[in-house]
């Protein structure tokens, strides 16, 4: 218990250390200790605190505040409402990796799995570690039964985060689905 007090500590201070490139440098030592950790329990609180990095604009607030508002249109199922604000936080800020996540999560659940495929090589190409658009971009494969491509992007994730049982249940998931398919 001690250990994981002394842990929290550490992430506590460093995540209030804020400027753009202590955060970016944050992110990164963060990322590795993610890739690194022995436990699920760790890697869960891990995985809190670099959604958070990624939730929150490193310098407008008011973004921040949209993308929490477009996420819960989401939980809502307001998809197309979503989407809308999504787009304007892009034109905002086009370099936002999370923004540009959001919308490719609202994409998803209109269907428009290209789309969203479009919008999540954007996260990766601002982010490349972004464990989450590589789930979503496996999610949006399996849609697609495009089972190779699911468990590649799968993979891709679990090198980032070895800890997430969803995604070592994904990679189990369609690897069966493969098997079968080849038989």
């Amino acid at each position: 218990m001690k250990k994981i007090l002394n842990f929290l500590l550490i992430i506590a201070t460093v995540c209030l250390t804020s400027t753009a490139k202590t955060d970016e440098l944050n992110l990164n030592k963060l990322l590795n200790k993610l890739k690194d950790c022995n436990s699920q329990s760790e890697a869960k609180i891990l995985e809190k605190i670099i959604w958070k990095f990624w939730e929150t604009h490193s310098s407008n607030f008011q973004l921040t505040i949209d993308l929490k508002e477009g996420s819960r249109l989401v939980q809502n199922g307001n998809y197309i409402k979503a989407y809308g604000i999504f787009s304007k936080i892009i034109e905002k800020d086009p370099n936002w990796a999370e923004a540009w996540n959001r919308r490719a999560t609202s994409l998803y659940f209109m269907g428009k799995y290209k789309k969203s495929l479009n919008d999540i090589d954007m996260v990766l190409k601002l982010e490349s570690r972004h464990f989450g658009a590589l789930i979503g971009k496996g999610q949006v494969y399996m849609e697609m039964k495009e089972y190779e491509k699911a468990y590649n992007s799968y993979l891709e994730s679990s090198y980032i985060n070895p800890m997430n049982t969803d995604t070592i249940y994904q990679i189990n998931k369609v690897s069966k689905l493969i098997k079968e398919k080849t038989i």
